[in-house]
């Protein structure tokens, strides 16, 4: 009787806790087969659940939200100026707007500019030398966001040239995500405070983050140096991305360097998250160049939790659903939601050339798994699915048609459409569009197309853990 005494009330408990934990999945959920997993673990598994509902739960970042609201008037004020200062596209309604960049437009909640010149940058040794030298050239402000932030040979030469330029008198603002760079030694951080670095981490705004919340990460990667040039795409700032020393072979990755008006966009970005996680908020330069470095029309994409819209969701159902001669994507991590894959369906149904470029050889086996279980129905639609051989596939690209492209920090998964802050970079320009189709080609000569009997054939075991990791898609 004893021990039911003590049993009784510790029960009690943890069920009045799972019942308020499912009361706000049902207040709060984003899809029903999240919101139905959820509840069945809480109130069948509530000793396992709850842990991971405190850790994983969450799908509305609202302390995000209401610092946005506090920083509306400025940012919005910039915003203005932004529109009024730089050379943009028709707006929305115009007749030359059409309805998919209007869309677009919308989501973003920025306009297209133009006068913009982006270069694509393969791979990481000549990304980082571009990263290295515009730091070099900065004579005003840095402005960093990183994910993934590592004390190695790559995150020490940054270190050397911010503190030179600090001792220069550039202002240096750094950003990173605690999650992703928790292996960040702390004495690395305090070098950069003891020299003048304005450091803030991205769980600064939000002490239950920082404590329990495992979601919300800040997965963005952009440079910008005094509103001039600006930096984004796939890569972090590690060893790993020199395509060294890890166990999936080389490292396949690329991001864009942008000059004109667009990094102005960028840049704005950027200072929404950083009022987020720190304050006061910077002067900047918000004025573009007077000749205009190039003539690719761009638009600067945010996405995050924090959205009225499943932004970053609604971006990848626009390209799907718009193309009309062929859609490519490449993502390392390939676990698309029901309206995705629908989508991947019906574009490949109606005559779209729909490729989708993944990995081989993977850094998280759950995603590799689950990514197995899409073959059956891609095959049976026509879309093909493509690894590639030589190493680890990280480059984020969408190829719609010839008419636009776009590179950024977004994956094919739950966790970038609806809980990680996420940016994208897209050009309508016919240059741009041009080195992306000719990086994808090569890219696909290095691929292997992959059919419905690379799942079929695989023993029953196999095929229940990729049936069983897919069921996990919302987590992983």
């Amino acid at each position: 009787m004893a021990d039911i005494s003590v049993l009784a009330p510790v029960l009690v408990v943890v069920y009045g806790l799972a019942l308020v934990c499912v009361y706000r999945v049902l207040l709060s959920y984003r899809t029903a087969q999240g919101a139905l997993a959820w509840i069945i673990g809480l109130l069948g598994f509530p000793f396992l659940a709850l842990p991971l509902f405190v850790l994983f739960g969450r799908n509305r970042f609202s302390g995000y939200v209401r610092a946005r609201r506090l920083g509306d008037r400025s940012l919005n004020h910039l915003l203005t100026q932004l529109e009024r200062r730089t050379p943009t596209q028709p707006r929305p309604g115009h007749e030359h707007f059409s309805d998919e960049l209007q869309v677009l437009s919308h989501l973003a909640k920025q306009p297209f500019t133009s006068g913009n010149q982006c270069d694509l940058l393969k791979d990481g040794a000549v990304i980082f030398e571009a990263l290295f030298d515009a730091m070099e050239d900065a004579r005003e402000y840095i402005l960093m966001e990183f994910y993934i932030v590592r004390s190695d040979r790559v995150g020490q030469r940054i270190k050397k040239i911010l503190k030179r330029k600090l001792a220069e008198g550039v202002q240096v603002y750094f950003l990173y995500d605690d999650i992703g760079s928790v292996s960040l030694p702390k004495r690395y951080l305090t070098e950069l405070r003891q020299a003048g670095a304005r450091i803030a981490s991205f769980g600064d705004g939000n002490v239950r983050r920082r404590r329990f919340q495992m979601n919300f990460r800040n997965h963005r990667k952009l440079l910008v140096c005094d509103g001039r040039v600006g930096f984004v795409g796939g890569i972090n700032l590690g060893d790993e991305y020199l395509g060294t020393a890890i166990d999936q072979g080389s490292w396949r990755d690329t991001h864009c360097r942008i000059q004109g008006p667009a990094v102005l966009a960028l840049q704005l970005a950027w200072l929404e998250d950083w009022n987020w996680a720190s304050s006061p908020l910077p002067v900047l330069n918000w004025h573009t160049a007077g000749k205009a470095p190039g003539n690719q029309e761009m638009l600067i994409l945010p996405s995050g939790p924090a959205d009225a819209f499943e932004t970053c969701a609604l971006f990848f159902l626009n390209c799907i659903n718009n193309a009309r001669q062929r859609i490519w994507i490449t993502s390392p991590y390939f676990v698309p939601d029901v309206q995705v894959i629908n989508a991947l369906q019906l574009a490949a149904l109606r005559g779209v050339d729909v490729r989708i470029i993944i990995p081989e050889k993977s850094d998280h086996p759950l995603i590799r798994l689950a990514a197995y279980s899409y073959l059956v129905q891609a095959s049976k639609a026509g879309i093909g699915i493509y690894q590639y051989q030589p190493g680890f596939m990280h480059q984020k690209m969408v190829l719609v048609d010839h008419r636009y492209a776009a590179i950024g920090t977004a994956n094919l998964d739950n966790r970038s459409m609806r809980l990680n802050f996420e940016i994208t970079a897209l050009s309508t320009g016919s240059e741009f569009i041009s080195q992306v189709d000719n990086m994808l080609e090569e890219d696909l000569k290095s691929c292997r197309k992959m059919t419905e009997w690379d799942y079929r054939d695989r023993s029953v075991l196999f095929r229940l853990s990729c049936r069983a990791t897919r069921l996990l898609a919302p987590l992983l």
